[in-house]
């Protein structure tokens, strides 16, 4: 289930920020992420929220295993709900 971006500023900043940490965390394999200035840290977390605003990043919320990730809009895989 997509969970709209209107529904992300009713949550507090730092939980949309800590969910935009983690999705960048993941982007990077070796870590490097780990050695950024803050200043990249929080540049890299403005521009993860501009693309959530503007549909390329999604949050979606697994019913499956209860978890919420962002996802590149393209990657999301939407199921029909009637063809259950």
């Amino acid at each position: 289930m997509l969970i709209p971006y209107s529904a992300l500023s009713q949550l507090p900043s730092d939980t949309v920020d800590n969910l935009i940490r983690e999705y960048l965390l993941r982007q990077v394999e070796d870590g490097s992420f780990d050695a950024m200035s803050d200043d990249a840290l929080t540049a890299a977390i403005t521009k993860c929220r501009q693309s959530l605003a503007k549909g390329e990043l999604v949050v979606e919320y697994s019913e499956d295993d209860e978890s919420v990730a962002i996802r590149r809009c393209e990657d999301v895989v939407y199921t029909d709900p009637n063809d259950e």
